[in-house]
C-alpha cells in the first residue's frame, strides 16, 4: 500500500512538474521580447532557428535560446529568410520568426533628385554603403543595355523620386524602378499633351523636359520657359541653352562657359547644332514632362537669369541684351542662374 502511495506521490509531482514545464515554455512563447526600443536584427545566410534563439538570448531580448527551437515547431514550413529586419516592443519569438519567414526585411530610401544625370544617381547609391553597385564601370551604353533601353544612354530615362530599396539590392535593382515609372508617367502624359507641338515622339519631349529642368528650379517658370523653346524651335531659332553646352563639356565643365565653349561644334552644343540635343541631358520628374507638353502662354523668345534662381523674359533680341547687361555683366557675389538643391 505505501508503494502504491509513493507511486501515486511521484506520478502528481511528475505531472506538476511536467505542467510548470509547459506553462514556463508558453510564458516563455507569449512573453514579449525584452525590447525598450525599435531593434535591427539581422537574419544571416544559413542561420538555424536555434542559431537565431541565440542571437536573440546573447543580445538579451529572449530568455532562452530554446524558446525559438520549440516556436519553430508550431510550424514546420517558416524558413528565415536573409536581411535585416526591425522587431518592435510587444513582438514574442513566435512573432519574431513569423516576421523573419515572411521576408518583410527592413527598407531603406534613396532620393534621386531632378535635374541630376544618371551618374549623379551612382554616387548617391554608392554613399548609402549598402546597395551592391554593379554599373559604375559600365560604359552608358552598357547601362542602357541592362535597362533594355531602345536608346544608347540612360540620361533622362530615370524618374526623378524617392524609391525604397533592401539592404543589398543592386543599383541596377533601383534603375529598373525609376525607368518603370519614367515610363509609366512619360505615356500618360504624352496622352495628354497640347497640340500642334514640335515633337515627333515622347522621347524627344523627354529631351525638352531635361532642358527645362536644368535652365530652373522655379515651379512657375517652367510652362514659361518651355513656351519660349517650342516658340524658338517653331521659328527655326537655334535653342542657345547653357546647361546643353555644360553638358557636353562633361568632366571638362569647370564652373565657367567661355567664348571658345559656345563657338565648339558638340553634339549638345545648341549654340552650334539646330533643334533638340540627341539625348536628355538630366533626369526629371512629372512636373518637367508636363511643361514640355503643355507649354505656357508667352511671346518671349529669350530669358536670362536674374540670380536669384528666377529668370526675366524678353520678347525682343534688344530687350534681351539689355537684361544681360542688367544681370549677367554686373553679378553679385551670391548669384546663381537657379535655385540651389
Amino acid at each position: 500500500m505505501k508503494t502504491m502511495k509513493g507511486l501515486i506521490a511521484a506520478l502528481a509531482l511528475l505531472f506538476t512538474l511536467t505542467a510548470v514545464a509547459v506553462g514556463g515554455v508558453y510564458y516563455g512563447l507569449t512573453q514579449p521580447l525584452a525590447l525598450d526600443e525599435t531593434q535591427t536584427f539581422e537574419v544571416h545566410q544559413g542561420a538555424s532557428t536555434i542559431k537565431i534563439g541565440q542571437q536573440l538570448t546573447d543580445n538579451g531580448w529572449l530568455a532562452h535560446p530554446i524558446l525559438a527551437r520549440v516556436a519553430s515547431k508550431l510550424n514546420p514550413s517558416w524558413v528565415p529568410k536573409v536581411g535585416k529586419y526591425e522587431l518592435t516592443p510587444g513582438m514574442n519569438v513566435v512573432d519574431a520568426l513569423v516576421l523573419f519567414d515572411s521576408g518583410d526585411t527592413i527598407f531603406y530610401p534613396i532620393t534621386l533628385l531632378e535635374g541630376h544625370t544618371f551618374r549623379d544617381y551612382l554616387r548617391v547609391m554608392e554613399a548609402k554603403g549598402n546597395i551592391k553597385m554593379t554599373l559604375t564601370d559600365l560604359t552608358d551604353q552598357q547601362v542602357a543595355e541592362k535597362l533594355g533601353l531602345e536608346q544608347d544612354s540612360p540620361e533622362g530615362m530615370l524618374y526623378a523620386n524617392t524609391y525604397r530599396y533592401h539592404d543589398g539590392d543592386s543599383d541596377l535593382d533601383i534603375f529598373r524602378q525609376a525607368h518603370s515609372l519614367l515610363k509609366t508617367t512619360l505615356d500618360q502624359q504624352w496622352q495628354n499633351k497640347a497640340e500642334k507641338l514640335p515633337y515627333k515622339t515622347p522621347y524627344q519631349a523627354l529631351i525638352m523636359a531635361s532642358i527645362i529642368e536644368k535652365e530652373t528650379g522655379v515651379p512657375s517658370e517652367r510652362p514659361l520657359i518651355a513656351r519660349v523653346f517650342v516658340s524658338r524651335l517653331e521659328k527655326g531659332m537655334r535653342l542657345q541653352t547653357d546647361p546643353t553646352v555644360i553638358y557636353g563639356m562633361r568632366e571638362r565643365y569647370d564652373g565657367n562657359i567661355r567664348r571658345s565653349d559656345l563657338r565648339e561644334k558638340t553634339p549638345y552644343n545648341t549654340y552650334q547644332i539646330n533643334g533638340l540635343p540627341p539625348t536628355p541631358i538630366a533626369n526629371v520628374g512629372v512636373e518637367a514632362i508636363h511643361a514640355a507638353l503643355n507649354p505656357g502662354e508667352t511671346s518671349a523668345l529669350y530669358f536670362v537669369a536674374k540670380g536669384d534662381g528666377s529668370h526675366v523674359f524678353s520678347n525682343t533680341l534688344r530687350e534681351h541684351n539689355n537684361a544681360v547687361l542688367r544681370y549677367q555683366h554686373q553679378r553679385s557675389d551670391d548669384y546663381r542662374s537657379s535655385p540651389a538643391n
